[in-house]
């Protein structure tokens, strides 16, 4: 039984190159979300005053609102990362064979 080395290991490349990009593109469409959220939030001053005067019971109410985006591009970025990571795993491997059958052959 004969197994085609070339296409498994471009197949491998091919899909490395290809989660790599995903997880890159997740990482950036993530990080600007997560710029976008902190540029709108509250000026810091403003918020300590209002705290000072409402006291601790009410500092809740001056939290910026919107807190399940930021779990979900923190979960996202996450999320690629480990993807990217992955990805990075399988284009290792796929190069690793690669230098054996090379080392096997020559």
């Amino acid at each position: 039984m004969s197994v085609n080395f070339d296409s498994n290991i471009n197949s491998a490349i091919l899909s490395g190159t290809l989660g790599l990009q995903r997880a890159s593109d997740g990482i950036t469409q993530h990080s600007i979300s997560l710029a976008q959220q902190q540029a709108q939030l509250r000026d810091p001053k403003e918020v300590l005053a209002d705290a000072a005067v409402q006291q601790i019971g009410l500092s809740s109410k001056l939290l910026p609102s919107g807190g399940d985006n930021l779990t979900n591009d923190l979960v996202g970025l996450t999320l690629n990362l480990r993807n990217a990571q992955a990805s990075g795993k399988v284009l290792d491997v796929a190069k690793d064979t690669i230098g054996r059958l090379i080392d096997e052959l020559a």
